[in-house]
């Protein structure tokens, strides 16, 4: 549209001063017209404009009428869930058709042990979180606890029941009070909350902070330090009080300070319950109660440190890497 303008204008500016120049047209009319072409100019530019945001809101309709369109996720199922061991049995995954993240994965977490996946980048133990949360279903093979596939269960009481801490632990803008009662149905006492805030060792930094427990984050808890992140993110587990925990490189982007005062929350955190960790640092895991070693999604070695450091070429290589030969 501003190039048909700005043509019409230069085709006018040439036209009309050949015009004025054979003295047919005043150059008082030719500036005239001028002024009015760029009156006009504005008002379709501004058309051209109106299309183009009617276009974008067209293709966001279009997405939104999808998403409203999605089977919701599924919500019967038994209210009760069973104690017992988290079992994984001959499970298999696929983002993609003929594509296989997981393959005949195998392993038992029994409750109040911790069991660690270790292994490659790419080799599959994010997608192990992601189908223990139910956000995708196993394309083969069966996920159950205490002998009930976790498919049975209602999918609100099953997620209550866990607890996730990753690496990042972005906090959502407000005050640290709301991001660490985040979650939980029932608004916790300050008392409650104080008690978490401790055993996360975040409490001292808190009360540091001259508006307490009312202090802003920031977006995505800007305004505070990764450690204090993790933290908070600790305190609100601990709040919520989850059976089966999950921890996804908790302490993988700290310092070491901020990873002393983490892994002492953690320890906390993990007294009890049935823990599953993902960990690239060994020295995080060594006394786990089972390492799980994945490659290319296959479950390669199954054992403790010391039991994996004999039997498994590659563990050694990585325990060596890391210095704990």
């Amino acid at each position: 549209m501003t190039l048909v303008m700005m043509s019409i204008l230069v085709v006018i500016l040439g036209y009309g001063g050949a015009q004025v120049s054979k003295g047919v047209l005043s150059a008082g009319t030719l500036v005239a017209i001028i002024f009015l072409m760029f009156q006009i100019i504005m008002p379709f530019a501004q058309m051209a404009q109106v299309f183009t945001i009617f276009q974008k809101a067209v293709g966001a309709t279009e997405r939104i009428q999808q998403i409203l369109g999605m089977d919701s996720e599924r919500a019967e199922g038994v209210a009760t869930v069973p104690d017992g061991s988290i079992k994984f049995e001959s499970v298999g995954f696929s983002y993609e058709s003929g594509k296989e993240v997981l393959e005949g994965v195998s392993f038992q977490a029994k409750p109040g042990t911790v069991t660690a996946f270790v292994g490659p980048s790419g080799g599959g133990k994010t997608t192990i979180f992601s189908l223990i949360e139910r956000f995708y279903l196993p394309t083969v093979g069966e996920i159950s606890i205490g002998g009930l596939p976790i498919t049975d269960i209602a999918l609100s009481d099953w997620r209550k029941r866990i607890g996730y801490v990753s690496q990042e632990s972005p906090l959502l803008s407000g005050t640290i009070l709301d991001n660490i009662a985040y979650g939980l149905e029932v608004r916790p006492s300050m008392e409650e909350v104080r008690k978490a805030a401790e055993a996360a060792n975040a409490l001292q930094f808190i009360e540091e902070m001259a508006d307490g427990f009312e202090t802003l984050v920031g977006e995505r808890g800007m305004k505070l330090s990764g450690g204090q992140r993790q933290r908070i993110a600790i305190a609100r587990a601990l709040l919520h009080n989850p059976e089966i925990l999950l921890l996804d490189e908790a302490t993988s982007n700290l310092d070491s300070g901020s990873e002393t005062h983490v892994q002492e929350a953690l320890q906390r955190l993990m007294e009890g319950r049935t823990t599953l960790i993902i960990a690239h640092r060994l020295s995080t895991v060594v006394d786990a109660d089972q390492l799980i070693f994945l490659e290319a999604g296959r479950i390669t070695g199954i054992g403790t440190h010391e039991e994996l450091l004999e039997s498994h070429p590659l563990y050694r290589e990585f325990a060596e890497g890391q210095g704990l030969s």
